[in-house]
């Protein structure tokens, strides 16, 4: 058995178990119960339920889902119409999205795949501090895609975005009273 702090009191009877409880105005919980002896706990029940119910509502407050934006590109692309939509992929992973990259083939564009594979491993090449292939590219049908995921979880993003947050709050009134 278990006292309400931690200690161990040993192996005793379950009326001395009862009584222990009774007297320490807590609840006999069994913890372990296929060991032998069973192992019990002196402990307030209703507090363990409602803090462990907190520790869930807590963790699925914190949990985030990564989504997965798509951008497409033609084989034919112009620099600056390139440079933009890469613009657009690192601001997708730096929110610590997925991206799904596809490139277009129209007509006879669809003879020269490598031209399309050569296009997404230079964007890959390119974001490499922002995010690592995934899925590699592959030519599906008339389009050739490829799966960017973000180098930084979207927690830690979460977790950094509210520690600058809270840095500032701290300067900030730190700057007041200095005034």
């Amino acid at each position: 058995m278990v006292g309400p702090k931690g200690e161990q009191i040993g192996v005793v009877s379950v009326n001395r178990a009862l009584r222990l409880a009774r007297e320490a105005g807590l609840d006999l919980v069994e913890v372990a119960p296929r060991s032998k002896p069973p192992v019990a706990k002196l402990m307030d029940y209703g507090k363990f339920k409602y803090e462990a119910a907190q520790k869930a509502r807590e963790a699925r407050r914190n949990q985030t889902n990564a989504q997965l934006k798509e951008i497409r590109f033609r084989l034919k692309i112009d620099s600056h119409d390139y440079e933009t939509k890469k613009g657009h992929v690192i601001r997708f992973l730096k929110a610590g999205d997925k991206v799904k990259v596809m490139i277009m083939f129209r007509g006879r564009e669809q003879s020269r795949p490598e031209f399309g594979y050569r296009l997404l491993m230079k964007l890959a090449d390119e974001l490499k501090e922002y995010a690592t292939i995934e899925f590699k590219p592959r030519q599906d049908g008339r389009n050739m895609t490829m799966v960017l995921a973000p180098t930084r979880t979207k927690a830690e993003i979460r977790a950094e975005a509210e520690r600058a947050r809270r840095e500032a709050e701290r300067a900030e009134a730190d700057a007041e009273q200095a005034d």
